[in-house]
């Protein structure tokens, strides 16, 4: 009788553990097989929040098949205590493995609204921006100039716990514009004590939280500014007339001055080191504005005859060489193209058209320049007289 008793708890143990291992095979299949979402959707974790919320709120939408599997599987992957807070971006059929290393890997957030700061050249904005899940397009809501009354609508999009912020830079913007923009960006404290050195700034979107110091902010941009210049001075070309970093770094501002276009800036740089080669004065109207304006904001008007001959620091006019220091924050492509200009025997250039984004004509003599200008002021008459 023991003996029948042995022989069948052994058969029963077998059955279990095999039913077992096929339920484990068949929780783990689940755990990776397509999900039933057939449409994206925007997932919110908030802060504080656990697999156990997630998995009903995911549950609720449609995206899993079973908020169980979903929380064994986070715990098996050792995931279940690495939940980050953030608005995501669920795709379409995503699996509840996928899902689970969207809401623990942590970075920016991927959905939802988000309020970005612009900090432009000529202007600045805050926009309001919402994700559609579906279409994988945000879709500007809401836009206002900061420094006006903002909309009554905008404090519920700034204030909801699941809006994200995020300030953007231009690239060419000086640092007194941005310090000045920044302190109109509501969501962020503190003050910034001095006006960070011009160029040092790298142009670029920063996404920020609310409580974030305007201080900590300029740092994160000072830091990646000087990462972009080290790389780039460290692959520079051979034979540049550069005597540091921060001469290129003041000539990367000259060319990101002076065109919009992409593709020609590795030209205009050449143009601009030709011209130090040859002992060329460089001649840009850019050095001479910043020298009127001290880069607080934009001249608004044209150069006058009298400043064009003021002997100046950066008068390029007037002086030999580059000015003492850059006249605004340029971008990684423009830093780029100051210490790998393209090869030219170019010296002079001049706007194509009234359109700055066509960019522009080059020349290896003057009398070729001389022909591009009158081209372009017959281009400013016709304008005129329109």
């Amino acid at each position: 009788m023991w003996r029948n008793i042995a022989s069948n708890a052994m058969t029963f143990l077998v059955v279990v553990v095999f039913l077992f291992g096929g339920l484990l095979l068949w929780a783990q299949n689940e755990y990776a097989a397509e999900g039933p979402l057939d449409q994206a959707i925007c997932l919110q974790v908030d802060r504080g929040s656990n697999f156990s919320r997630v998995s009903g709120d995911l549950e609720g939408q449609g995206a899993i098949t079973s908020g169980m599997i979903f929380r064994l599987g986070a715990d098996y992957a050792e995931k279940s205590s690495q939940l980050k807070a953030g608005s995501y971006l669920v795709p379409e059929h995503a699996s509840m493995s996928e899902i689970t290393d969207i809401v623990t890997r942590g970075g920016a957030s991927t959905c939802g609204t988000e309020v970005v700061y612009r900090i432009g050249v000529n202007s600045a904005e805050v926009q309001v921006r919402e994700l559609d899940p579906a279409q994988g397009r945000y879709a500007e809501v809401l836009e206002f100039d900061p420094a006006e009354e903002a909309p009554a609508e905008y404090a519920a999009y700034r204030d909801d716990v699941g809006t994200r912020f995020r300030v953007a830079l231009a690239e060419g913007v000086t640092s007194w514009q941005v310090v000045e923009e920044l302190g109109q960006v509501d969501v962020l404290e503190g003050e910034i004590a001095e006006v960070p050195a011009e160029g040092t700034l790298a142009p670029d979107s920063y996404e920020v939280s609310r409580g974030d110091t305007r201080a900590s902010l300029i740092e994160r941009m000072e830091n990646a500014q000087e990462v972009i210049l080290a790389e780039a001075w460290q692959n520079r070309a051979d034979d540049l007339p550069y005597d540091d970093p921060m001469e290129a770094l003041t000539m990367a501002s000259i060319v990101e001055k002076e065109t919009g276009n992409a593709e020609e800036r590795f030209l205009v740089a050449s143009v601009f080191v030709n011209r130090i080669e040859r002992g060329m004065r460089l001649q840009t109207d850019p050095t001479v504005i910043y020298g009127i304006t001290g880069g607080e904001g934009v001249l608004g008007r044209g150069i006058r005859q009298s400043e064009l001959r003021a002997e100046t620091p950066y008068n390029t006019y007037v002086i030999d060489g580059l000015p003492p220091t850059p006249i605004a924050n340029p971008g990684r492509a423009s830093i780029e193209a100051a210490l790998n200009p393209a090869d030219s025997d170019y010296v002079y250039f001049v706007a194509k058209t009234l359109d700055p984004a066509d960019g522009h004509n080059f020349a290896t003599t003057l009398a070729e320049h001389n022909d591009n200008v009158a081209a372009y002021r017959r281009l400013e008459a016709e304008r005129a007289n329109q």
